[in-house]
């Protein structure tokens, strides 16, 4: 019996083990086929001056309660007509919430889905005291060494001059899409302002639905994407939500040499420390689950045939994507203690202490999921929540993967950067493209920028030396021009 009993366990065994290794061993490719470039060649040097150019307007968005200034805005404005005179005089021109701007290059079909690219003209700001690393000053504009430096050369000037240096270069060209094609830049994406909002608005009253969405987000990664000896293009489906709960906790004030067992602030403590012990849990469907679908043939056999068996390994997945902080945030809703205040002298004791948490928030869940949790992990009446006003909101719907926007995309993504595996994704920073979900079910989300591990390029990203090279930039123009070219008929 026992040896009966033995038998059939080494015949399951071997049969489990047959189907891993098939799976493995017949995973198919799902890129899409590469094809030749046909747009027009560009000067790349002449175009990564004029990106330059374009850096030396500091221009900065006002965050609430700020004023804004707007010279430089309108600098960049005067400078865009001058540079991209064929853009002025071709495209239809508004200016939409005081300083975003909306550009429409008539199709010659008008009743086709117009293509609306996104970027933003706004720029975060440079700490002094970072300014003696910078190898460039950050708005100088300077090109050298191979490389356009300074703020916006990667978010997101970068996006808003190469979309107009891809449509200057067309119209030069004679090319007259058949689609209508509309550029939306926003003034205030980085403070999650007004413009973006206000333009997506003015399309809906228009009952404008395009046919794709792109805006900025995700990139051509190098050395990140562990396993894969190629470069991963990865395109984002969604973006988290956002956002802040306040947890505070009142008591009774006094001398500290006659003190409680907890003070506001121990209160408050033991609070936070739950609550980051019993983070949200993690979701391997959706963008992720794709994602891995996706990468998992293009890699070597031992990690193709864990990717190819999920439904026996995904813990092991799970588990190593939970050790990384980067690749945590893209399976669950991360929670940040960012603020904690409390104590006004050493030997008072503190009435109130003030904790700010911020969760970036998974597809799927709500900001009433997490108030859940938090009262759930916490678990003391003691702790009193409120969630904060400003960048918020539950996460926009995911977008698909089944229409003529997302094929257009990922060919023209594999055109313009043939070394790389193409595969959905899912930005875990917030972009304006969460404006225009209700017009479109293929709002996407990536910028065509090479990122490389080994040189640190995430960290520039609202970091020091911001930069992209000379060449990358001419890709991302060829990329922007090869877009408008693919999806301009039907």
């Amino acid at each position: 019996m026992l040896k009966r009993a033995l038998l059939g366990g080494l015949t399951a065994l071997a049969l489990l083990v047959a189907v891993v290794v098939v799976r493995a061993l017949t995973a198919t490719s799902s890129q899409p086929e590469i094809t030749p470039l046909t747009v027009p060649v560009i000067d790349a040097g002449a175009a990564a001056e004029r990106l330059a150019q374009s850096v030396r307007f500091k221009t900065l968005a006002a965050a609430a309660g700020d004023e804004l200034d707007p010279a430089p805005f309108e600098a960049l404005h005067a400078w865009v007509e001058t540079t991209f005179p064929s853009v002025h005089a071709g495209l239809r021109r508004e200016v939409v919430a005081g300083h975003s701007l909306l550009y429409t290059w008539k199709g010659l079909d008008p009743e086709l889905p117009p293509l609306l690219l996104l970027a933003h003209q706004d720029v975060v700001p440079v700490e002094d005291s970072t300014l003696p690393d910078w190898e460039q000053p950050p708005f100088d504009g300077v090109v050298a060494d191979g490389w356009v430096w300074g703020r916006g050369t990667l978010d997101d000037k970068v996006s808003m001059v190469g979309i107009l240096e891809a449509v200057e270069g067309l119209w030069t060209s004679g090319f007259q899409p058949q689609r209508t094609v509309m550029l939306a830049f926003g003034h205030d994406e980085e403070v999650s302002g007004s413009g973006a909002k206000a333009i997506a608005d003015l399309l809906a009253q228009r009952g404008v639905s395009p046919m794709l969405v792109l805006d900025e987000g995700l990139a051509v990664t190098h050395g990140i994407v562990p396993g894969l000896d190629k470069p991963a293009a990865l395109v984002g489906l969604a973006e988290k939500g956002y956002v802040s709960i306040e947890l505070t906790v009142q008591g009774e004030g006094g001398h500290s040499s006659m003190p409680p067992d907890h003070t506001t602030i121990g209160v408050l403590a033991e609070a936070v420390t739950r609550l980051e012990a019993n983070p949200m849990p993690t979701h391997m469907d959706g963008p992720m689950s794709e994602m891995l679908a996706t990468l998992g043939p293009e890699m070597d056999f031992g990690n193709r045939l864990v990717f190819r068996n999920l439904w026996l390994l995904g813990g092991v997945v799970r588990g190593k994507l939970e050790g990384s902080k980067s690749t945590n945030a893209s399976i669950r809703t991360t929670t940040a203690v960012t603020i904690f205040e409390g104590g006004v002298k050493e030997n008072v004791l503190p009435q109130s202490a003030r904790a700010v948490v911020n969760f970036r928030i998974f597809p799927g869940e709500t900001t009433v999921d997490v108030l859940r949790h938090i009262e759930d992990a916490v678990d003391d009446s003691r702790v009193k929540l409120q969630p904060l006003g400003g960048i918020g909101g539950d996460p926009p719907p995911v977008s698909t993967t089944d229409s003529d926007g997302w094929r257009q995309l990922t060919r023209t993504v594999r055109q313009a950067f043939p070394d790389a595996v193409v595969a959905p994704g899912m930005s875990v920073g917030a972009t304006d493209a969460r404006s225009y979900t209700g017009l479109s079910d293929s709002v996407y989300r990536f910028s065509p920028i090479r990122l490389h591990k080994d040189t640190h390029d995430t960290g520039r990203i609202h970091g020091t030396n911001e930069r992209v090279s000379v060449e990358n930039y001419a890709e991302a123009v060829r990329f922007y021009g090869q877009l408008i070219t693919n999806v301009s008929s039907p």
